[in-house]
């Protein structure tokens, strides 16, 4: 008898738990990016919580494969899989409908009762014009240009590393250019719900045919596969679904040796923010399972918050190059960009909250109190932050005070940079730079023609620097006393800071002045100089 109960209540909680399971939403943050005005040609992230029906949303997997002619592709797939995995059966426990796609292995899968519940859905009257059909670009797309040139592939193998690969794929009989069979069995298919299909008008019937609005899309590769298959963001997009990608679950079929020259993973990236811009949002994994967003083991880069607000000297126009092209290589970055229609507001600033550095080009904004939170709490943090120009003053009006309900920073420019800045030299006279006394063996002067850097922009008034602050660049105007220029500063917690008052948008038309300060943004995350620019007249445009 006491069996018998002990049996009845495992059974009750397991169904009362599924039953939960089953009632409740997916809560959603969905994240895209929007344009910030009409002409500037810059953007905010925008977020919008949602609420999903598991019920009336599926999950479509693109194209994991069980192999590909890319090793390292299947080094990253095999890794991020099962997580993947994890967010399946979570979501096919709270109701949600499975869609494996394994693109062109419909034969292996010829028996398996998911396949054939694919197929035995009556196909709707209503299909999209060429829902079977790849789909190479939306109308929205034209406004952006593609962020990344993929048209050698995207193999990012070592060739040794390749060829070796490729060798043990013959040896097994399959085609090194197109060797999966199957879905990886790393993902599990339920043949009591799941479905099985490649085919963009089974899918979509699949959708109609069960009230299906909501596609969450995952797999591989984002900016292949997973945009343009018949059933994929596109398509998906242009059709009218509520369809988002699952930015953390996925990865892209890009080579570093091609342009933007960025890393693999910058490389994702950018086709995510293409794809937030132009075609559809983003979720995250963790949004379902709960944890931090999913990383791959070598994506090493620190997280680099860049904000941009101020409008005298046109850093909204030099600095988001700079970043992708110089930067992209070592780091991954964040741009936020200060409101274009109130200028004491810089949305999203809690994205800057679990940067590893901060960059900072503000001008005399002051902001709601808990916008300039985010700031304080960053440098109480202890963690790097460097600034450019204005960011002598970024949070203080001259001589005025904060309006009322905004909150201003008087100290900061002593409190985070070390510096005194009180006035400028007027426009006019070309400032002549020279290394610092006791600087020239500096890494951040590596590879720095110091005596090709000249500055049109007014000389900043700034001595005397406090302690713990170290002279980098100097700057002299005829008639005039020299001034620091950039400088180093341990702040008070230990943290340390960069600042130059360089940043006039002439600056960056010179090779040097783009090295200087790639090797500071390097410097100060602790790492390596970066190898000598290639092509620094490149680094600041599109």
């Amino acid at each position: 008898m006491m069996r018998w109960i002990a049996v009845t209540i495992t059974l009750f909680v397991s169904v009362a738990s599924l039953s939960a399971a089953e009632n409740e939403a997916f809560q959603l943050t969905l994240r895209s990016q929007v344009p910030a005005d009409d002409e500037s040609g810059l953007y905010h992230y925008q977020f919008d919580e949602q609420n999903w029906n598991p019920k009336q949303t599926a999950i479509i997997v693109c194209d994991m494969w069980d192999l590909h002619h890319c090793y390292n592709a299947v080094q990253r797939e095999t890794e991020m899989a099962p997580r993947m995995n994890r967010l399946l059966k979570q979501a096919r426990d709270m109701g949600a409908t499975i869609i494996h796609s394994p693109s062109g292995c419909m034969a292996f899968y010829e028996d398996h009762p998911a396949r054939k519940r694919a197929q035995s859905v009556e196909k709707v009257a209503n299909l999209p014009e060429e829902i079977g059909k790849w789909c190479y670009q939306i109308p929205a797309e034209e406004r952006g240009v593609y962020p990344i040139d993929q048209s050698d592939g995207g193999e990012d193998d070592d060739p040794v590393q390749h060829a070796k690969w490729a060798k043990s794929l013959e040896a097994k009989g399959l085609n090194p250019r197109a060797p999966w069979t199957r879905q990886t069995d790393m993902l599990d298919i339920n043949e009591h719900h799941d479905y099985i299909s490649d085919n963009g008008e089974e899918i979509w019937s699949i959708l109609e045919r069960n009230g299906l609005q909501n596609v969450m899309l995952l797999g591989v590769h984002t900016n292949m596969c997973v945009l343009g298959r018949p059933f994929g963001l596109r398509q998906m997009s242009k059709n009218g679904k509520n369809v988002v990608l699952v930015r953390d679950m996925t990865d892209t079929m890009y080579n570093p040796g091609a342009w933007p020259y960025v890393s693999h993973f910058t490389g994702t990236d950018l086709i995510v923010e293409h794809i937030e811009k132009f075609v559809c949002p983003t979720v995250s994994s963790a949004m379902i399972i709960g944890g931090t967003e999913f990383r791959y083991k070598n994506d090493k880069r620190p997280h680099l918050a860049i904000v941009i607000a101020e409008d005298e000297y046109r850093t909204n126009e030099t600095l988001p190059p700079f970043a992708k092209h110089t930067l992209g290589k070592n780091f991954k970055v964040t741009i936020l960009h200060g409101s274009k229609t109130e200028r004491n507001d810089i949305p999203n600033l809690h994205l800057i909250d679990d940067a590893d550095v901060l960059f900072l080009s503000i001008r005399r904004r002051t902001l709601p109190p808990e916008q300039l939170a985010h700031f304080k709490k960053f440098e109480a943090s202890g963690k790097p932050m460097i600034g450019i120009r204005t960011a002598s003053h970024p949070f203080h009006l001259r001589k005025k005070p904060a309006p009322e309900g905004l909150a201003d920073w008087p100290t900061f420019d002593a409190d985070v940079w070390g510096g005194n800045y009180s006035n400028h030299y007027g426009n006019g006279p070309v400032t002549q730079v020279s290394v610092a006394e006791g600087a020239k063996d500096h890494p951040m002067l590596k590879e720095v023609d110091v005596d090709s850097m000249t500055s049109k922009g007014s000389l900043y008034v700034v001595r005397p620097l406090a302690d713990k602050t170290i002279p980098i660049l100097m700057g002299t105007i005829p008639g005039e006393e020299s001034e620091p220029r950039a400088w180093t500063f341990t702040r008070k917690n230990g943290g340390k800071s960069f600042y130059t008052s360089l940043g006039h948008i002439g600056n960056f038309d010179q090779p040097a002045f783009i090295q200087f300060l790639a090797n500071a943004v390097h410097w100060a995350a602790g790492l390596p100089t970066p190898a000598p620019v290639n092509d620094p007249a490149s680094a600041t445009k599109e």
